[in-house]
């Protein structure tokens, strides 16, 4: 098969937003930025570069508004934002930004402990957002977080999932993404609820986001992937967490990911060694180890190629 028949993947790295809001670190509008060149000179297409949340609630999300005025324009990639609710998307709207994201929590503990409203408030809140997103000819994307299991509440019921999924996408909602956000899913368990959802709403509409706690987080993309669905978040370098989440480790390395799906043949647009270089620059900015599970062998790999040049 030639390379470009290759059956496409399509991420969103989520590392400038996600990967850092729980970071002890804080970076600048410019180190966030450098950050987001770095991951657009990779190839990624899709990055979520930040969030119109309150600056005292995350202050790593301080000056999005910056971010996205110095984002690389023209080249093709989605800038992904963050709304916590109907003033976060003005804000958003206001800043320019061409897709919004609003998260739901699939328990209401968990729902209540991250924006202080029930799970029908938020969804209210949601049909509101929507209609004024396609309105306003803004793309935006609704999560369904915890979909598996919540810190308070235990595993959580798939028909919660499957009900909350369905309403986001009767809404107007241009894609759901299912979130493991703690990282307590399991193969089978992701399996599972993929397929009926993907037999229920069409896998085009879907995405998946996973946590690397319990070391499943790859296997869980499989999963997935085995399921249908060919839209993933990961982070760069693996870095992430939720501040309201306990338990909330990082994202699945985008590192990884790409290694795993173009080793399996599929295409997904970004080139690897590049990708390496932003995971290591992601690191050197906050000061910590990234690159995720494989970044020693993908490291090992690439000093052998440099050799033979």
């Amino acid at each position: 098969m030639l390379p470009d028949q290759r059956e496409k993947v399509y991420i969103n790295d989520v590392g400038p937003r996600d990967g850092l809001q729980n970071q002890a670190s804080v970076l600048s509008v410019e180190a966030r930025i450098k950050l987001i060149e770095a991951l657009v000179d990779a190839g990624v297409k899709s990055i979520e570069a930040g969030a119109f949340v309150s600056p005292k609630a995350v202050p790593a999300m301080a000056g999005t508004e910056q971010v996205l005025g110095g984002v690389p324009a023209g080249a093709g990639v989605d800038y992904q934002v963050l709304i916590p609710n109907l003033r976060g998307y003005e804000l958003a709207r206001a800043a320019g930004a061409s897709t919004v994201l609003l998260v739901i929590c699939a328990t209401e503990t968990m729902n209540a402990r991250n924006v202080r409203l029930s799970v029908d408030e938020s969804l209210q809140q949601a049909a509101v957002i929507l209609r004024a997103a396609q309105a306003d000819g803004i793309r935006a994307i609704a999560c369904v977080a915890v979909a598996w299991e919540c810190p308070f509440e235990g595993r959580t019921n798939p028909a919660a999932v499957m009900e909350l999924s369905g309403r986001l996408l009767a809404f107007g909602a241009d894609q759901v993404v299912i979130a493991d956000t703690i990282g307590a899913a399991n193969p089978r368990a992701v399996y599972k609820l993929m397929a009926d959802l993907a037999r229920d709403y069409g896998a085009s509409r879907l995405a998946c986001h996973f946590h690397d706690t319990r070391a499943m987080g790859m296997a869980n993309a499989y999963a997935a992937l085995d399921a249908g669905i060919r839209h993933f978040d990961s982070s760069v370098g693996g870095i992430g967490g939720c501040p309201f989440a306990p338990g909330a480790t990082g994202n699945i390395a985008t590192e990884d990911l790409i290694m795993m799906l173009e080793q399996m043949g599929l295409d997904t647009g970004i080139n690897l060694p590049v990708l390496m270089d932003a995971g290591k620059l992601a690191g050197e900015l906050l000061g910590v180890e990234t690159g995720g599970r494989a970044a020693a062998w993908r490291r090992l790999q690439r000093e052998k190629e440099e050799a033979l040049v």
